[in-house]
């Protein structure tokens, strides 16, 4: 009992010391801060005993100007996440050479998604992350059989009260995976939440929890929902000993956002 304690609580110690890291950005470059993220992520797939292969890092660039975005591109950087799809659309004028060819940026939405958008989506993003009605899908999947693609796509589970947040309510998962099924030109890859925000990253926990959970209990039916998108800048180590797939970081890589700038 004695050891199964210890080593309990040294993991609690390991995930507390792997949220400092944030604290120790300063005034450093887009390609500095990746490579302290980086390292970090990999401390928190050693700690929960995960291969660091498993989790994807997505720069979170929405409301930072292109400059930035190409930083974060010259740096390695590969996979990106926006919120808005007029923000995107301006910002891919400027971003044309690395948005084609073997090499490009790859950007998803992570942002809700309007009706009245997803034509534009479907010609803007290699995926879209957040999913929350048939009717949406179906639009996206309209949209993606004109342009002759499939456009993958993650389910958002809203598992907070909170009123902003968005996504499908947990007991109604079932029924809308389901129905996606029949939606030809959508691929459902997976799931993300976005938990309440807290200081404590430890809040979020129960949060990622369910998420995986839900997972685990589809995949009986559906057995390419692979992915789970959950974990920010100052929970991803908790969400990566939950099971994340794919952390969304932003404020770590690209500071503070100016919310002016679009």
């Amino acid at each position: 009992m004695a050891d199964v304690c210890g080593a309990g609580a040294r993991r609690r110690k390991g995930l507390e010391e792997e949220q400092l890291w944030a604290a120790s950005l300063r005034d450093m470059s887009v390609a500095e801060n990746l490579a302290v993220v980086r390292e970090g992520i990999s401390t928190a797939c050693r700690l929960a005993g995960r291969p660091e292969g498993d989790v994807t890092l997505m720069a979170v660039s929405k409301v930072h100007p292109a400059e930035r975005f190409l930083e974060a591109y010259a740096a390695g950087q590969r996979l990106f996440g926006e919120n808005r799809v007029q923000e995107f659309q301006a910002k891919s004028v400027e971003l044309r050479s690395i948005l084609t060819g073997p090499d490009k940026a790859r950007v998803h939405l992570i942002g809700p998604l309007q009706n009245n958008k997803t034509s534009k989506a479907a010609e803007l993003f290699d995926a879209v992350d957040t999913i929350d009605s048939l009717k949406t899908a179906q639009r996206l999947a309209s949209a993606a059989r004109a342009l002759g693609r499939v456009v993958p796509i993650l389910v958002e589970v809203k598992l907070s009260d909170e009123e902003a947040k968005h996504g499908v309510a947990p007991e109604e998962l079932a029924d809308l995976l389901g129905a996606l099924e029949e939606v030809e030109q959508v691929s459902v890859r997976g799931l993300m939440t976005v938990p309440p925000w807290s200081e404590d990253p430890e809040v979020a926990r129960p949060y990622f929890r369910r998420l995986r959970e839900l997972r685990d209990q589809m995949q009986g039916r559906h057995a390419d929902l692979t992915e789970l998108s959950m974990g920010m800048s100052n929970d991803f180590a908790v969400a990566i000993h939950e099971g994340s797939t794919c952390v969304r970081i932003g404020t770590a890589i690209f500071g503070r956002r100016n919310l002016t700038v679009f």
